[in-house]
């Protein structure tokens, strides 16, 4: 310890007296076994309340895989509302499940999500701003002038925003099938996310939001899933494996669902008699009873077409009092039609 002169205590006491004290600057002292240049090493604090257990290449990972999901969900969403609804994902980070909690609001839909293959629960939140709207086009309306209410959903509204929230679960598992085949289903919902602790407060999560657009109408969606619940699958969930997956091709799995999904999709068919062009004059002119002559014989057989595109040839005729049309051929490159 050192130990003053008179001069300084003096000077000390005088600093003091007249509050004026010069503090030194605490000096950083960096250690290391290994390196020397410590000019360009950059210093940050730690905070060891939310220590970061998932690796940046793991979170870049899980991002591009519900990059999928989002598009998977909204195509799923607009073929089902009959209207465009995009889903994006907005930011992908790590936090406590206590500070998740605190920032949703209160009521909103809150479910709970299982997996076949995995030991917990995960949670997707989907905010009222949008749910509301969604239930509005269920029920015929066009949500241009939506009030939002600030109570829970009723039976009625959650059974029909059930439908929504399945179709995320398929997006959802055809999205986690590149790393891990799992089904996942929903197995509470609640409107008050206070009152549910799926893990103790302090546990990372790993928080991916969601932005949905459909019309006029926008709103947020949360995914939060827990470290110790993915942790068996960390370790296929990191860049190198995601994207050599892609590049090793289809598997037969992923091609029979695409099938599957593809074999239920309704399609426009339609049978072309004869085509042929007249003069404006002529279509101006024209009457009931007027005749329109074309260069296609009545006993050729018609161009059956699917969504516009010429794929058969065929005779109409009728079966069971109903208009009908039975396949010849397929159409050839060589046809002339």
């Amino acid at each position: 310890m050192d130990v003053l002169d008179q001069s300084e205590v003096d000077a000390l006491l005088a600093a003091v007296s007249g509050g004026h004290v010069e503090e030194e600057p605490e000096e950083e002292r960096i250690f290391s076994r290994h390196r020397r240049d410590f000019d360009q090493v950059e210093v940050r604090n730690y905070d060891f309340k939310r220590p970061e257990r998932v690796s940046k290449d793991q979170m870049r990972s899980l991002q591009t895989l519900h990059e999928q999901f989002a598009r998977n969900f909204g195509a799923s969403l607009s073929g089902f509302l009959r209207t465009i609804v995009e889903v994006k994902v907005a930011t992908c980070e790590q936090m406590t499940y206590g500070e998740f909690i605190s920032a949703l609001p209160n009521p909103t839909s809150f479910n709970l999500i299982e997996a076949d293959e995995l030991e917990g629960q995960i949670c997707m939140e989907l905010s009222p701003l949008i749910i509301y709207p969604i239930i509005d086009r269920l029920l015929g309306g066009t949500s241009q002038d939506l009030f939002i209410p600030q109570r829970p959903m009723t039976l009625i509204e959650s059974r029909l925003i059930s439908n929504v929230t399945n179709r995320g679960l398929e997006a959802l598992s055809e999205a986690w099938a590149g790393v891990k085949e799992m089904a996942f289903a929903i197995k509470a919902t609640e409107s008050n996310p206070q009152l549910v602790q799926i893990v103790p407060p302090n546990e990372v999560v790993v928080v991916i939001g969601f932005e949905v657009k459909m019309s006029n109408r926008a709103g947020t969606m949360s995914l939060c899933i827990p470290y110790n619940v993915i942790e068996p699958v960390m370790d296929a969930v990191s860049a190198q494996n995601w994207f050599s997956a892609g590049r090793v091709g289809r598997s037969p799995g992923m091609e029979r669902r695409l099938g599957d999904s593809l074999s239920g999709a309704d399609v426009r068919v339609s049978g072309v008699l004869a085509r042929t062009t007249i003069s404006l004059r002529d279509l101006a002119t024209m009457a009931v009873g007027d005749l329109i002559l074309t260069e296609t014989l009545s006993t050729k057989p018609v161009v059956l077409t699917v969504e516009g595109q010429s794929k058969f040839l065929a005779h109409i005729g009728q079966y069971r009092n109903k208009r009908a049309l039975r396949m010849v051929r397929r159409v050839t490159p060589t046809d002339r039609l």
